[in-house]
């Protein structure tokens, strides 16, 4: 069996709710905006050469978008609503306004004192969202014959998946930073059962991308 699974996970390119600092969780199948499109082609012109067995994406299209370019090579891939972003409930898709803004600032730090059940309105909690991950997590190690996998998700899922995979605190998980089409580069080794960082919130690939457009 081979010992070692390369784990490529990045967060997928910006939307135009990204762009006006609007929340969209997994209520919200919003397509990459023209920088997002610009993100997924530099990281694919950054990363194409990778030998990757399996694609593996969240079941909404920003995430399928922003690895296009190899589904279209013909890589194999699957799509998981277990890698969707968390719901954050009545407020997503809505215009930035004190009151929202305030609200998720108060959630966010419930969160982080440990409350890590506690859902959003009409929403999920991070410990949901866990929950839907572990079984594609385990689905995933249980194909070692699959040594280099890229998977494409979202910001706040990607911050309670990643409390997961290095055994943190979930409350923990804003330790991990992300930004759109960041990569987080992380090795599994099978023989000791252990996941390692070897690369976190890498976004050399965007570089010479302006910040907006």
């Amino acid at each position: 069996m081979h010992s070692i699974k390369d784990i490529y996970l990045i967060r997928h390119g910006e939307t135009i709710y990204n762009r006006s600092g609007v929340v969209q969780g997994s209520g919200i199948d919003a397509d990459l905006n023209e920088l997002g499109q610009r993100q997924a082609e530099a990281f694919y012109a950054h990363y194409h050469h990778l030998e990757l067995d399996k694609i593996y994406t969240s079941a909404l299209k920003r995430t399928h978008q922003s690895v296009q370019q190899f589904i279209e090579k013909g890589l194999p891939w699957e799509q998981h609503a277990g890698l969707n972003e968390i719901s954050w409930g009545v407020r997503e898709g809505r215009t930035p306004n004190t009151a929202d803004d305030t609200y998720y600032r108060n959630l966010t730090k419930t969160w982080r004192e440990g409350n890590v059940h506690v859902q959003s309105e009409e929403g999920e909690s991070p410990l949901e969202v866990l929950e839907k991950q572990k079984p594609v997590v385990d689905l995933i190690l249980s194909r070692p014959e699959e040594k280099s996998i890229l998977i494409a998700m979202h910001g706040r899922a990607m911050r309670v998946l990643l409390t997961h995979l290095f055994e943190k605190p979930l409350h923990k998980m804003d330790d991990f930073a992300h930004q759109n089409l960041c990569l987080y580069h992380i090795q599994y080794d099978y023989k000791l059962g252990r996941f390692n960082l070897l690369q976190a919130n890498q976004t050399d690939h965007l570089r010479d991308l302006p910040e907006s457009m």
